[in-house]
């Protein structure tokens, strides 16, 4: 199994725990869930239900089986009930033995039997609490765990001792999956694929990255050839709106306004139906670093690196590269990697940063780092930064200047960071940091030795 160590290691903790424990878990599809609780239940004798969508009585005859098979009841009838049901587990609890009860795809159902929340609370209220119990409730509706799992209106609220959101993997774990590849060529996989293990899967690292998007991304028998439109119908009511905006905010359309002119919606109702994209942790709304989540210079982004990709080329393209052909296609898509690529180095050197700072190797931890954009009062003129870490009080600063370009880095882009950093004019002690595809001209590589600041290349970021 690749990765997951700290999701494993939660597990460990309350498995060994000796007092009731009730871990909500939670994450957008795809993202290895159900994955890391089978590799946990191959460990322990753990009770593993996976609720699938079908209708509440058929879920409960499963969960039924499931459990009675487990304790060797097999000559007991089906429960009648899901409070019948839990009783069972409790009366079968007073051993003393730990007992893990993990309950996947959750909202399969709640959403049949809302009930089962109320259940749940009361046995955990009047038996759960004193005996030697573990459970684990997880689901890939994103806003459903969070809000009625875990929200104040739910039966459950208040009894949940740990949650864990399995987030995607960043660039580095995401590159164990093609242990064959360069490093550029794991940083332009990761740059399509995104840190989705499923998706990481698709790839075969015998294969070069354009064969990969001719058989595994642009064939109609691929897995991966509808996979963003095939989870949009199972997840919303309206995939041909939230099509449209994704595709939007791929070509480049960031702004609530630039958003709704460009799919000829209404504001009111792009602006309702990209929370909810939000929600399910396709998109993410960003501020210039340093700004509080409400400022007015937000700006939309797929959050999703494979949507971002398929909404940029196969789906957009869809009718052109038919008539092309798969290898064509690819062709013509790795030739002009470069210009998508580039948002994505600067997501990478980013991480790169962020790992700098947990490994304690910065000379400051940052309180806000992320991209900035905005006015430089002493240039007059708008300006950006492309990577920006910043202590709390803004006193100390980290300027970085990323660029996915085969050329060398020239001593105009040198310049203009250190002019992007006078924006800044609290940050009395001041860092600067390079990164280039293209490596750096002499006279760069001189300056920077002599003034301090760092240049990294590809092979830096996987060191």
């Amino acid at each position: 199994m690749i990765g997951r160590q700290k999701e494993l290691a939660l597990l460990e903790k309350l498995q060994h725990s000796q007092k009731f424990e009730f871990l909500v878990m939670y994450g957008r599809r795809r993202v290895g869930k159900t994955t890391i609780l089978q590799e946990f239940v191959r460990r322990y004798d753990a009770l593993l239900f996976s609720a699938q969508e079908k209708n509440d009585a058929l879920n409960l005859s499963d969960f039924s089986q499931m459990v009675q098979r487990f304790f060797g009841d097999l000559d007991l009838p089906a429960f009648e009930n899901w409070e019948q049901a839990m009783t069972y587990i409790s009366r079968k609890a007073e051993s003393g033995k730990r007992l893990m009860l993990v309950i996947d795809e959750f909202p399969f159902i709640a959403v049949q039997n809302p009930s089962i929340k109320s259940i749940l609370q009361h046995v955990i209220d009047k038996d759960w609490k004193r005996k030697n119990i573990c459970l684990v409730l997880c689901g890939s509706s994103v806003s459903f765990m969070v809000n009625e799992i875990m929200g104040y209106q739910s039966p459950l609220y208040g009894r949940m001792t740990a949650r864990l959101e399995v987030k995607p993997f960043d660039y580095r774990e995401s590159a164990l999956f093609f242990p064959d590849y360069t490093h550029e060529e794991q940083l332009v996989a990761y740059g399509i694929l995104g840190g989705i293990p499923r998706y990481l899967e698709a790839f075969d690292s015998q294969c070069s990255i354009e064969e990969n998007i001719a058989t595994h991304i642009l064939s109609e028998n691929a897995f991966l050839y509808d996979e963003p439109q095939m989870l949009l119908r199972m997840e919303l009511r309206e995939p041909g709106v939230y099509n449209s905006l994704l595709e939007a905010i791929a070509g480049g359309y960031n702004k609530l306004s630039l958003i709704a002119d460009h799919v000829h919606e209404e504001r009111g109702k792009c602006s309702k139906y990209l929370q909810v994209l939000q929600s399910i942790r396709l998109i993410e709304k960003i501020v210039p670093c340093g700004d509080s989540l409400s400022s007015k210079k937000g700006v939309y982004a797929l959050s999703d690196y494979f949507y971002n990709f398929w909404y940029r080329y196969p789906f957009t393209h869809r009718n052109l590269y038919t008539l092309m052909g798969e290898a064509r296609a690819a062709h013509e898509i790795i030739q002009g990697i470069h210009d998508y690529m580039g948002p994505r180095f600067e997501s990478v050197c980013q991480q790169f940063i962020a790992r700098e700072a947990m490994e304690g190797k910065l000379p400051f931890y940052p309180a806000h780092l992320g991209r900035w954009w905005g006015t430089n009062p002493v240039l007059k003129a708008q300006d950006d930064v492309d990577v920006l870490a910043l202590s709390e009080n803004g006193t100390q600063a980290i300027f970085c200047e990323c660029k996915y370009r085969n050329q060398p880095m020239p001593m105009e882009e040198y310049e203009d960071l250190l002019a992007a950093s006078m924006a800044f004019p609290r940050a009395k002690e001041k860092w600067f940091c390079f990164f280039s595809k293209g490596g750096y001209t002499q006279p760069v590589q001189e300056r920077a030795a002599r003034e301090g600041a760092k240049l990294f290349t590809i092979e830096d970021l996987y060191r």
